[in-house]
């Protein structure tokens, strides 16, 4: 039931880009920044340790949702930050994000709660990480993605390139050093 309750909140959020504009919600700070992915930076696809400065920012964008700084996150809330970037949220789909996801019964997310809702994002943003890496992979499951496989995708994307070129392209990434990338390295490049 639970892996039920959290595609619902996952599928309401996977066609939202969470963009934080800092200097819109808070006078505060006068940085802006983006967030296409709530956890864009660069992990492999199995968990690791937040290091710090990841972990100070998964709090700064909780502060941006939390507007009244009482350490949860209301459906009213939520639906004011969306808002706020242009992206309406009816009061229905923000209470059935906060229902799904309230670990306390509260009717409210506080910060372990926004977690789980940013590992789900995470979760979506690899599916579709791995769904690109198998389009460039010449031989399909093949864990590995090949100059000729990346040329024969970017003569298809309309950009055409030599296989040299290619092989250059992939040595930027090749961590390993054997011609070619898995999805680890892939990962690496996208991030």
């Amino acid at each position: 039931m639970a892996t039920t309750k959290v595609s619902k909140a996952s599928k309401w959020f996977s066609n939202k880009t969470l963009r934080l504009s800092l200097h819109r919600r808070r006078s505060k700070s006068s940085s802006s920044s983006t967030l296409t992915s709530p956890a864009s930076s660069p992990s492999s696809p199995r968990e690791r340790p937040k290091r710090p400065h990841q972990v100070d920012e998964m709090k700064q964008v909780f502060r941006y949702f939390d507007g009244d700084d009482d350490g949860k996150i209301s459906a009213l809330e939520l639906r004011a930050y969306f808002g706020s970037i242009g992206e309406y949220m009816s009061h229905e789909d923000a209470q059935m994000v906060i229902n799904e996801l309230d670990s306390d019964g509260d009717s409210m997310l506080d910060y372990e709660d926004f977690l789980k809702l940013m590992k789900i994002e995470k979760r979506d943003e690899d599916d579709d990480l791995k769904k690109a890496f198998e389009m460039f992979e010449l031989e399909k499951g093949s864990g590995c993605i090949t100059p000729k496989g990346l040329q024969k995708m970017l003569n298809r994307l309309g950009d055409a390139k030599s296989y040299d070129e290619c092989v250059a392209m992939i040595q930027v990434y090749d961590i390993d050093g054997n011609g070619v990338l898995d999805f680890h390295e892939f990962h690496q490049m996208m991030a």
